[in-house]
């Protein structure tokens, strides 16, 4: 069954609960341990949407599709290359992308977010998909010119880690398959990414059963799948959208 998870603030209370349609159904409990639907409905207006889960971290992919890969002559690595986003850069829906102060080119990157429903270590791949609760929309900001500024030290993590520079939800879908999926991201209205899930170098199963061997994951932790072609910059003043069909659609201003 798909269902639709998140997480709100409702009369000065965090809770979370299911969307179905324009009502947000609350649920009792813990949304990974067996959650019990409470019966009562509320209006998705009357409610502030937070990111869907709190992660204790979110890893984000680098070369994980053919095609940005073929496009940048990349070989298709060994091994899943991820980093890590600080805290401090999980942005709601509907938040502000914030400019840093340092300034710079700010480029979106529209991706599928897995969503770890238990804690995880060194998971089989065959296995894989029990760990899995579901799926969000993210978009990996990057502040693109700091990258390489530095040529002794990548600084991915500080390109990646600002403030506000790493959006999720509006939702967590439980009970899909990713494999069908398409990203689009959208700009101001244009539609500058459109990319299938299925050329993935390493699937979702995947993902988390090598990254499991590294580090431990936890319920709410999120793996970003990497991003394709299409990856663009940003002006202050900016709409920029994440769509994935089947999830929704994640909305956040440029400022």
């Amino acid at each position: 069954m798909i269902r639709h998870w998140l997480s709100f603030k409702y009369q000065d209370e965090i809770r979370f609960g299911t969307l179905e349609g324009k009502r947000i159904q609350l649920w009792d409990g813990v949304m990974f341990e067996n959650p019990e639907p409470g019966g009562v409905y509320l209006d998705a207006g009357d409610v502030t949407l937070l990111t869907p889960t709190a992660p204790s971290k979110i890893l984000a992919l680098w070369n994980n599709f053919g095609a940005l890969g073929a496009k940048l002559n990349l070989s298709r690595p060994a091994e899943p290359l991820y980093l890590i986003k600080s805290p401090n850069s999980y942005l709601r829906p509907h938040g502000i992308i914030r400019q840093p102060a340092s300034g710079g080119k700010v480029v979106f990157e529209g991706e599928l977010g897995i969503v770890i429903g238990k804690t995880s270590c060194r998971v089989a791949e065959t296995d894989a998909e029990q760990y899995i609760f579901g799926y969000t929309c993210a978009n990996d900001v990057t502040v693109a010119d700091i990258l390489n500024r530095d040529p002794s030290f990548a600084q991915w993590v500080r390109a990646k880690g600002f403030d506000t520079f790493c959006p999720f939800g509006p939702v967590v879908a439980s009970g899909i398959d990713p494999a069908a999926l398409r990203v689009k991201t959208i700009l101001n209205g244009e539609m500058r990414q459109d990319y299938p899930v299925s050329d993935m170098l390493f699937s979702p199963a995947q993902l988390v059963s090598l990254i499991s061997r590294d580090m431990t994951l936890y319920a709410g932790d999120v793996i970003l799948c990497g991003t394709s072609v299409g990856v663009g910059s940003m002006k202050p003043g900016s709409t920029v959208e994440i769509e994935i069909e089947g999830i929704g659609k994640l909305s956040n201003r440029f400022e």
